[in-house]
């Protein structure tokens, strides 16, 4: 049975290792990203699924790549040479079953969108590049699939286009903030688009997939409300590709998947109250009410009578003192003595 995206999220942020083109064209390179996406804890290992001409014009395909991250001589033979068949595709998914990862990938054309959702992915990305592209937006809204869709590149008109083309056919998707430039300077990040998104549409889910060097930006994506983080996955920075220098290693990806962890234990609730964990402090150096002089029985206590101290026996806590002013004594008090209920009529 499908699940809503809802479902797919649950209660942590959902962490995609986007493992994309990093493997170089090799499944057995594929599969082990995906192992290490799991090991690192990641909840999804994301590849990108592309029809060439579905994608490309012919004059694209056909345009020389000279370039230290070229595959091939052509623009449309490097592509080619990255892209995986439907069935090794399918072997993907079984081995992401059998490791206990969920898979999925973009669908950058029609005939992978159609693909994709052939095979059951639990939901379909959209990339930044198809973030204006309303033919495949549009065919994937229809097809009622939960969808994750960035916004790199793409203006806040537009992104509210992508919320109101969608939310036709259903409310089942997400948003994420992005930037894509590889890899992309701090000051170009805004991570304030998150709130921005967050208060524009607030029947979705909003994410943020990053492109930075460090970690420590999309951490503070998770402070801010983010439900979803993308961060792409390599075995090696120094491998040949434009979105290696961008990746994360697996050490890295791994310390950012355990800051998110904890950064979710920290945010807690928005409860205020003393904590279990205080009570050993709370009772070492928590002050007391005492009485800062000697005051005989039937004395009505006024300002003055009393101080805050740490104190033994510990008395009534110092943020009652208001409460105390004008109560009648029942006793002789010395000084310094922890103010006891059982000292007042």
């Amino acid at each position: 049975m499908a699940q809503n995206l809802g479902d797919i999220l649950g209660n942590k942020t959902f962490i995609i290792a986007e493992i994309g083109q990093n493997h170089q064209g090799d499944i057995e390179t594929a599969k082990k990203l995906i192992l290490v996406a799991k090991e690192c804890g990641a909840d999804c290992a994301k590849f990108q699924k592309t029809n060439l001409t579905g994608k490309f014009t012919q004059a694209v395909l056909n345009r020389p790549y000279k370039s230290v991250n070229s595959f091939g001589e052509t623009y449309g033979q490097h592509k080619a040479f990255l892209e995986f068949s439907e069935d090794e595709f399918r072997a993907l998914q079984a081995y992401a079953n059998e490791v206990g990862i969920q898979f999925t990938a973009s669908a950058m054309d029609m005939k992978s969108l159609e693909f994709l959702v052939e095979i059951g992915v639990p939901f379909v990305k959209i990339g930044s590049g198809d973030a204006n592209n309303f033919l495949l937006i549009e065919e994937a809204a229809r097809k009622s699939i939960p969808l994750v869709i960035s916004t790199g590149m793409q203006s806040f008109e537009t992104v509210k286009k992508i919320y109101n083309t969608v939310s036709k056919y259903h409310k089942d998707f997400a948003l994420l903030h992005c930037i894509s430039a590889y890899p992309t300077p701090s000051e170009d990040i805004n991570l304030r688009v998150l709130k921005l998104y967050q208060e524009e549409f607030p029947d979705i889910a909003i994410g943020y997939s990053g492109h930075e060097l460090d970690i420590d930006i999309s951490s503070a994506a998770v402070a801010l409300g983010s439900k979803i983080i993308e961060r792409h996955i390599t075995l090696d920075k120094q491998q040949k590709g434009t979105d290696h220098n961008c990746s994360l290693e697996p050490r890295e990806f791994k310390q950012l998947v355990t800051n998110i962890r904890n950064l979710e234990k920290a945010l807690g609730q928005s409860v205020k109250k003393i904590q279990s964990s205080e009570m050993a402090c709370y009772e070492k150096l928590g002050k007391t009410i005492v009485y800062s002089k000697h005051l005989l029985k039937g004395h009505s206590i006024t300002f003055g009578d009393l101080d805050i101290k740490v104190a033994e026996p510990r008395g009534i806590d110092g943020s009652k003192i208001d409460s105390i002013y004008g109560k009648i004594l029942n006793k002789n008090i010395e000084k310094d003595e922890s103010l006891q209920p059982t000292h007042l009529l």
